[in-house]
């Protein structure tokens, strides 16, 4: 997994409504990835971040969650929950293995491969400002909008 003060990788991912480029954000970003959309704790974790949605753009960050569902499957995951942070489909990319969370889990005594809970924000200049790793739900997208203040 990537680390504080590594350059975080550039790049480009279809998302739900068309693409979004890191180099094209002008500002700080929140990426947060998730293990798979319209599952309980990826759900919460997503109605947070929306629910600041207003609060991160007013710090002038943009927010970005990202999972190896399709694009089609993130669009009807907006539309259950109302959400309005971008959803980026990394069904077709290595952009969850660039940043080091693509890996071995284990549910139940069986390991298969999946996405790790991690959140990164990324400072305007493109370098990680901090890493949240195995992420706990509650309360974790304040911190990281009281982590975007404070850049």
């Amino acid at each position: 997994m990537l680390n504080q003060g590594d350059m975080a990788p550039r790049f480009t991912i279809t998302t739900d409504e068309g693409s979004f480029s890191l180099e094209d954000a002008n500002g700080p970003v929140v990426v947060f990835f998730f293990p798979k959309a319209d599952t309980p704790g990826c759900t919460k974790e997503a109605i947070a971040f929306s629910q600041l949605k207003s609060e991160f753009d007013a710090a002038g960050a943009r927010v970005i969650g990202i999972s190896k569902d399709k694009a089609g499957k993130q669009g009807k995951f907006r539309e259950k929950h109302d959400l309005t942070c971008a959803l980026g489909a990394d069904d077709d990319s290595d952009i969850c293995e660039q940043f080091g969370v693509w890996g071995e889990k284990s549910m139940y005594g069986r390991t298969y491969m999946g996405v790790h809970r991690a959140t990164f924000l990324i400072d305007a200049g493109g370098k990680i400002a901090r890493v949240w790793p195995k992420v706990k739900i509650p309360g974790h997208a304040e911190e990281v909008l009281d982590a975007v203040r404070a850049l």
